[in-house]
């Protein structure tokens, strides 16, 4: 059992209980005391649990229900196309970028017009929109590994052995919730691949309609502080958008490229 899987089932052992010891964890899983000590570490600061005297307990306060690709596509719509529209004024000719999964990045998929460029992605959904603009020029690369149906995307160690010898020029993901400063997704596999395809970029662009923005969510995979811009729609009110300034840049759809130099 490598961490991720090891983190994964600490994860669903402590939510099942609501409270689990060390002891116990040590004995279920075959580890040492000072491993799991670090994965409860590592878990309390991801939300995820609390550390008590001897063991953790839950922080899961909610019952979740996440919503499918086809679910999520037909939610916010406008919102998620300006943002995508505002996305893809900054992907370069011939550039190696990264599309996580999600719909709002589906439509940046299908609002790429570069005749240059080198995609990677490990979402089913975009990999299909831009494969349908392949040419000799334009290449398109689906990272393989174990399939999510819920979200149509690839994770696990495969996926994240390719991610590990990758490296982008920019990374464009989205998020079912943005927590105070922390950018959140529903598991801890799909958190793990987006926090690495994100590392492994020079620019980080996270692209999330004001909808999202407080929302809690399972696992969390990247601060606003470490991206290299977060773009949001019309609709973020003021109080919203100087709480993002605080953190990171914010580049609103209506902004152009031209103004924001300016």
């Amino acid at each position: 059992m490598n961490k991720q899987e090891r983190l994964a089932e600490i994860t669903r052992l402590v939510h099942q209980r609501g409270t689990i010891r060390i002891s116990e964890i040590v004995t279920l899983l075959n580890v040492t005391d000072m491993t799991v000590r670090r994965d409860l570490a590592e878990l309390e600061e991801q939300g995820i649990l609390t550390k008590i005297h001897g063991g953790a307990r839950s922080n899961k306060a909610f019952q979740y229900r996440e919503y499918s690709h086809s679910e999520k596509d037909i939610q916010h719509r406008e919102q998620k196309k300006e943002i995508a529209r505002r996305a893809a004024s900054l992907i370069e000719e011939g550039e190696t970028i990264f599309l996580g999964p999600g719909t709002t990045v589906a439509f940046l998929a299908e609002e790429i017009r570069n005749t240059r460029l080198t995609v990677i992605t490990n979402c089913m959904p975009i990999f299909r929109i831009l494969f349908q603009k392949k040419t000799e020029d334009f290449h398109v690369f689906l990272l393989g590994g174990e399939y999510r149906q819920v979200t149509e995307s690839f994770v696990g160690e495969i996926t994240n052995t390719s991610l590990q010898e990758m490296h982008f020029s920019k990374a464009f993901v989205s998020a079912n919730g943005l927590k105070g400063s922390t950018v959140m997704t529903s598991t801890l596999a799909e958190a793990y691949t987006q926090r690495l395809a994100i590392d492994h970029a020079v620019e980080k662009y996270l692209l999330l309609d004001s909808s999202k923005i407080g929302k809690d969510d399972f696992a969390s995979f990247y601060h606003l502080k470490d991206l290299t811009a977060i773009m949001t729609d019309a609709q973020m009110d003021q109080e919203g958008l100087q709480f993002l300034e605080r953190y990171t840049e914010v580049i609103p759809p209506e902004v152009s490229l031209e103004e924001k130099e300016e």
